[in-house]
Parts: structure tokens; sequence; C-alpha cells
């Protein structure tokens, strides 16, 4: 009988505790949280020229082929580290078989070497492009916002974005007859940043004759947006 008695009264704590667990989950909500979203925007200018040129050629032997390229790639690389502010890339370099109309024997070779030059001089750039023309060809123009003016332009929306979300807070606040809030959460989100913008060679080309005058060259800007998504908790009185 007295087993009986204590297994009940077991039985009894357990579902009085249960039933206590939905009040305590009540205090532990949060009610008067609410979402916001500030955004920022800014124009920031497309600082850095992108010009990527190249060598291309073929020949029966692959060798002579190999050291085609490489005398006029080499030429070209010796001419372009004279220019101050001009960073060199050598881009991709391919060989591949060329073959008879029947597509079983090869006949030749074709070869193609790229060299990219990346600059935010544009005059120096552009002059530097018309003059390496004579040995190559140009693949594009392009034109992108340089790392450290990404940084910059990045920390001078941060802080836009944080006093924006802050006077969106205060507003809602105060709609609400708070006393004041807090913070719960913030994610800062940025978006605007292109990938560089190309210009066609051909047209370029056309412009950087040995008789025309380097070019005028205009990259533009570009809008950047960042935006504060946070929860905040307002202090009712």
């Amino acid at each position: 009988m007295s087993r009986f008695t204590r297994s009940a009264a077991v039985i009894t704590l357990g579902v009085a505790t249960l039933a206590s667990l939905p009040a305590v989950a009540a205090e532990g909500l949060n009610y008067n949280q609410i979402s916001l979203r500030a955004e920022v925007s800014q124009e920031v200018a497309r600082d850095k020229m992108i010009v990527t040129l190249y060598t291309e050629s073929q020949n029966s032997d692959p060798a002579k082929l190999a050291a085609e390229i490489t005398t006029t790639m080499n030429k070209a690389l010796g001419q372009a580290r004279e220019v101050k502010g001009v960073t060199l890339r050598q881009g991709s370099r391919n060989s591949y078989p060329i073959y008879d109309n029947k597509n079983q024997k090869i006949t030749g070779w074709r070869e193609r070497a790229e060299l990219r030059l990346e600059s935010a001089d544009f005059p120096a750039l552009s002059k530097l492009t018309g003059e390496l023309q004579s040995t190559l060809k140009m693949e594009n123009m392009e034109f992108s916002i340089a790392d450290t003016t990404r940084k910059s332009s990045e920390d001078a929306l941060l802080k836009d974005a944080v006093a924006a979300f802050k006077a969106r807070a205060q507003l809602a606040t105060d709609a609400l007859g708070g006393k004041g809030y807090k913070i719960v959460n913030l994610n800062f989100n940025t978006n605007g940043y292109p990938m560089p913008y190309a210009r066609g060679g051909m047209m370029m080309k056309a412009a950087m004759a040995d008789s025309a005058p380097t070019p005028e060259v205009e990259a533009g800007t570009s809008q950047v947006n960042m935006s504060a998504d946070g929860v905040i908790e307002v202090q009712m009185p």
C-alpha cells in the first residue's frame, strides 16, 4: 500500500512540473522586440583600369611557334615594366593543334598568350596600350573599383548605416511610447560593387591608331548600397 502511495506522489509531482513549464516559457518571452531595416547608398568611382592584350600565331613547328610567342610577350613585358604605376599579370597561354579537312591529321599548331595590365593612371595605361598594339591585339578594356577605394567606401557606408539604423530605432521607440531601446542584433549587407565593366577592344584600337592622340577615358561610377537589418527591444515605462 505504501509503495502505491509513493508512486502516485511522484506522478502528481511530475504533472505539476509539466503544467508549470508554459508559465516559465511565457516569462522568458521578449514581447517588445521590433525588426528594423535601414539602407544607405554612395556613388563610388570606378578608379581601376584593366586592359587585356594578347598575341596569337600559328606554325607547323610547335617549337618555333612557342619561341615566337615567347619573344613577342617578353618584348611587351619589358616595355610595360618601364611605365610606373602599371601592374602586370600574365594571363592564360594555350596551344592547340590544327587538323586537316578530314580532322585526322595535324597540319600545324596555334598558340595564344595574354597580358593583363592594371592601373589607376588611366592616361598612362591608355598610352601604353596604344604603343603595345603594334605587336599585340587588345581583347578588352575594363573598369572596376580598386581594393583600397572599396574598403574606404565600405567603412564610410558602415558608419552611415549605423546612424540610419539608430535614427529609425529611435523613431520606432518614440512611436510606441517607449522610454528607450536596446539593440538585440544587427547585421550588415553590401551590394553594388561591380564586376569589371568592359569596353570592346575594336573601337579602342581604332581610337589608338598611330596618328590619333591618346583617347580620353571616362570609367564612370557605381552606386553601392549597404543595409542594416536588426532587432531592437523597446523599453516601456
